[in-house]
């Protein structure tokens, strides 16, 4: 059969026989599976098809790794000219064409200011390697140990990455707060609380009594993901940057799930027009193959030949992938495309969260948009010292029966946040128009046919 041809789709048994030796199989950890229980056996753009013969819309898109979607024609051709040219396709660190014209397209995206002043170290395939090597390379640089992060990150599942999440317990770093709109910690919300925020992180590196370890440098996502869709304010940002400046603490920005154009902007951090210090990349850098990388200052790069290593930093068909991806969305202006799609499909969710009691919240920006569903009968009731009222508590069972329900109408969406009550559209960049309204219209009608469910909170769970 022609690698050009397609898979032929298994009967609907071998879809069910699949799925079932799946859950023998697969490890109690398994995720996605849980929740969304198809077998994909095609994929194009934003679709889907499953070995069962149904199609699906797809806003996870890999969380967020299918920038141009699935098996988009420019990164096909990239990663078929590897193969055809007969390129060694495993070569660790080692220097090659195709090495080359990654870095090269990567550097033009990048902040000019950064950019001009920067050195890269390829890590192993996944976002978290090049969280932990960002750790150590701050580390090395600085002689420090310490680390800041925020309440509500996500930085992978590694053991260093996990101690700077916000679900970690056995914590070795310094908790900071997150400013959030709908759910102040200050109970204040919008620039005040962000300012209070600021104030109390600064307050707390200048206090001799604080108990916060010399840091060696800061971590922050420009927009949290796993968190709830959160996004930093752009002055909050700019804040960051100067107390860590002041204090010569390097700036680490994550921009794993916020970059190549997802948030509006080429990488998330140009909203602010801050310049980070340190830059953690992936997912979509590889064009939906397995890469990741740091780039960073060059007066950084002072650790040692080794300090950082992997078998697979050189996964030559990704970075062939990613720099096909990455120069599609520059030359398509697709961040451009984006923030303009993003906010319209905003305005349309913030209509209907108008006639949508269940919806407490939505936000996002460009393409990475999140609905927090909540129970407003159990809605606290104000404090007698006149604060307002805090937000209705978060329901992640009505979140549940929502991308269950999505998934019944052919959509595939996310769930994220603090209780799994947000839930999240990652579609790809690519999105169309009519995509986007599909979208929202088959989301709009799983949110009514969730609301009805009488046993929504009896039933919804995860499935094998």
């Amino acid at each position: 059969m022609s690698v050009t041809e397609p898979a032929p789709v298994a009967p609907p048994s071998a879809h069910e026989s699949i799925l079932r030796r799946q859950s023998l199989r697969e490890s109690a950890a398994r995720t996605y599976a849980r929740s969304l229980p198809i077998v994909p056996v095609r994929a194009r753009g934003l679709t889907i098809e499953g070995a069962d013969g149904r199609r699906y819309l797809d806003c996870l898109s890999g969380a967020g790794t299918l920038a141009l979607g699935h098996n988009h024609p420019v990164v096909l051709e990239a990663i078929r000219k590897v193969i055809d040219s007969g390129a060694p396709l495993h070569v660790l660190d080692l220097a090659t064409p195709v090495k080359d014209a990654f870095t090269t397209e990567l550097f033009a995206t990048l902040p000019r200011q950064f950019a001009d002043n920067a050195r890269i170290q390829f890590c192993g395939p996944a976002g978290t390697d090049a969280v932990e090597a960002a750790f150590k390379l701050v580390r090395s640089a600085t002689g420090r140990s310490g680390l800041l992060t925020f309440t509500g990150a996500y930085h992978g599942m590694t053991a260093g990455a996990l101690e700077a999440s916000g679900g970690a317990t056995d914590v070795r770093v310094t908790r900071l707060p997150f400013p959030q709109d709908y759910r102040c910690p200050f109970g204040t919300g919008g620039e005040h609380g962000a300012t209070l925020a600021a104030r109390w992180t600064e307050h707390l590196l200048d206090d001799r009594k604080g108990g916060v370890p010399a840091p060696a440098g800061m971590i922050v996502e420009p927009v949290q993901g796993e968190g709830g869709v959160n996004p930093a304010p752009d002055a909050w940002l700019r804040r960051m940057r100067r107390i860590t400046e002041e204090r010569s603490i390097p700036l680490i920005a994550d921009e794993v799930q916020t970059g190549v154009g997802r948030t509006g902007a080429f990488w998330a951090v140009e909203h602010s027009g801050i310049v980070p210090d340190v830059m953690v990349l992936s997912k979509a850098i590889g064009g939906s193959l397995p890469l990741a990388v740091i780039v960073y200052r060059a007066e950084l790069d002072l650790w040692q030949p080794g300090a950082h290593a992997g078998t697979f930093r050189g996964n030559q068909l990704a970075m062939a992938a990613g720099a096909a991806t990455l120069a599609y969305v520059r030359e398509n202006q697709l961040a451009d495309r984006a923030a303009v799609l993003g906010a319209r499909m905003l305005s349309r969710l913030r209509e209907l969260k108008a006639h949508h009691p269940g919806i407490g919240d939505v936000r996002g920006r460009g393409l990475m948009i999140g609905l927090e569903l909540v129970d407003p009968e159990s809605a606290p009731l104000p404090a007698e010292s006149g604060d307002p009222a805090p937000a209705p508590p978060p329901d992640p069972a009505l979140a549940l029966a929502v991308q269950q329900e999505c998934l019944r109408r052919g959509l595939i969406v996310e769930l994220g946040g603090r209780h799994g009550a947000v839930v999240r559209l990652l579609p790809p960049l690519t999105l169309t128009d009519e995509q986007a309204t599909a979208v929202v219209d088959r989301l709009a009608d799983a949110l009514a046919a969730a609301t009805r469910s009488p046993h929504r909170r009896t039933t919804a769970g995860p499935t094998t």
